[in-house]
């Protein structure tokens, strides 16, 4: 069977109109964005998109299930884990969720609590929640809260809408953000004494 059969247009108009939607849900915000920007972004007509999504959140839906699948195995993984460096593969596997998924995280991190009426981004909240009470269980000061809520808002903030800040050339590559995301929300997330 040969393996390099391309995907079908309708696939391929599909995956496109994800991705061209998730940067401007991540960009402009959902609310801001509308079908027929959408499908004028991607070179499509509006009925071309209604034809793949029922709706602009049906779309959502399909844009960020992926992530929000992901994030809810990571915080699974974590939760069943023991041992003292069951931390350090939670921040490793945030991270690697951050830079693959950045334009969805953002969505459902950034903007999450405006959206909280889809089930998608109801869904991608309770597991951000459960994840912040985890980390936080055995330290109830506020400050380590904060601390929580900045590691992962500032890093899913700093991967799409924060990376229009620096000119072209000085901003890092994915490599350097990764080691450097690590060793930041690495200690951010730190148990204090």
């Amino acid at each position: 069977m040969p393996t390099d059969v391309k995907p079908s247009s309708r696939v391929r108009a599909a995956d496109e109109l994800k991705q061209v939607a998730l940067e401007q849900f991540a960009s402009i915000g959902f609310a801001a964005s509308s079908l027929q920007h959408i499908a004028d972004r991607a070179g499509y007509s509006k009925s071309s998109v209604l034809y793949h999504y029922a709706s602009k959140e049906a779309l959502l839906e399909a844009a960020i299930e992926p992530a929000v699948a992901e994030f809810e195995e990571v915080l699974e993984a974590y939760l069943s884990g023991r041992g003292t460096g069951r931390r350090r593969v939670l921040v490793d596997r945030v991270v690697d969720l951050l830079l693959v998924h950045r334009e969805a995280v953002h969505v459902f991190l950034i903007q999450g609590p405006s959206l909280s009426d889809l089930p998608i981004i109801a869904r991608a909240n309770a597991s951000v929640r459960r994840l912040a009470a985890a980390v936080c269980e055995e330290r109830e000061n506020v400050a380590d809260q904060v601390r929580f809520g900045i590691a992962l808002g500032g890093a899913a903030f700093l991967l799409t809408a924060g990376r229009t800040f620096a000119d072209e050339e000085l901003r890092p590559t994915d490599d350097e953000l990764r080691v450097a995301l690590h060793d930041v929300i690495r200690e951010m997330l730190a148990p204090t004494a």
